[in-house]
């Protein structure tokens, strides 16, 4: 599989620190064809990264993949790509920043496809902007809700009735170790959506765990994709491929687990708590100003 657009390689050193920094997978093609064989797939996202490398490896196990982003003609790559390897794909070119566009596209899905046994919500947008840079840019945080959480809470809305009715399902969701741990400078707008949605997940999971519909939340820490790209600060973290990050789906979609982090997050989120002082004043010392005021 070629690299992604607008990705970047690391350096070879943070290799054996990837281990401990990321969430871990499983690579068990017996086990994923058992799990997803004949099964009906959502990936949203699927034009690129994450999304694209995970549709492909799920429909190269037997799974039916439904491809969900904005640019068709990407996606008809992706599908294309699917086809000729053997597997299945449907395209939805539908943009999930507007709420109205997500139900629209659950409805269609529904009718089309009869239901879907697994959604993995990934698509979303990241902006790391200082808060001095943003006065003027409310609109940042508009887009990042309305991609990193509005749209998705309609699409999921869209889908558990269905679910619920046939008792089965799984919904996950590629959350961000930012969201547990006390938020960082200069990822507002991100960190805000991306917990958003996060707390609202696992808020329905507890609902609908009875109904047979299982939720699995996805803690990665730096995944290296033309998202990432652009903030030059995670070039030198260790971090995972879109294909190790397809193999942790690989694993919440076989464990079927409620949570999938790094080994380290839980020593955090314990610290952030009983030493919530020092690690705040820790935060705010790493910290370089935009500006310093006069």
């Amino acid at each position: 599989m070629s690299r992604p657009e607008n990705a970047y390689v690391p350096p070879a050193w943070t290799r054996p620190l990837a281990w401990f920094t990321n969430p871990h997978g499983v690579n068990d093609d017996r086990r994923l064809r058992e799990a997803v064989q004949g099964k009906i797939v959502m990936v949203t996202g699927a034009s690129f990264g994450i999304g694209e490398a995970t549709a492909k490896r799920l429909a190269s196990m037997g799974a039916k993949v439904l491809l969900v982003a904005r640019t068709q003609e990407k996606l008809d790559v992706v599908a294309a790509d699917i086809r000729q390897a053997g597997g299945e794909a449907a395209v939805y070119a539908v943009d999930l920043s507007k709420p109205h566009d997500a139900a629209a596209l659950a409805e269609r899905v529904l009718k089309e496809q009869g239901h879907v046994d697994i959604l993995l919500n990934n698509a979303g947008r990241s902006i790391r902007r200082s808060i001095h840079e943003s006065y003027d840019r409310f609109h940042d945080f508009e887009r990042t809700m309305a991609i990193n959480y509005l749209g998705p809470v309609q699409l999921v809305l869209g889908f558990i009735p269905s679910m619920r009715a046939r008792r089965q399902g799984q919904i996950i969701n590629i959350s961000t170790w930012g969201v547990k741990i006390p938020p960082g400078a200069n990822w507002a707008a991100y960190q805000a959506s991306k917990a958003a949605f996060d707390v609202w997940l696992r808020s329905v999971a507890t609902e609908i765990k009875p109904d047979g519909i299982d939720v699995t939340s996805i803690y990665p820490a730096v995944v290296y994709t033309r998202m990432s790209a652009p903030t030059k600060a995670l070039h030198s973290m260790p971090g995972m491929s879109v294909e190790e990050a397809a193999h942790v789906i690989e694993r919440a979609i076989i464990e079927r687990p409620d949570d999938i982090s790094p080994p380290w997050l839980w020593g955090m989120q314990v610290a952030s708590v009983t030493l919530s002082k020092p690690v705040r004043w820790l935060m705010q010392k790493t910290y370089k100003p935009a500006f310093t005021k006069k």
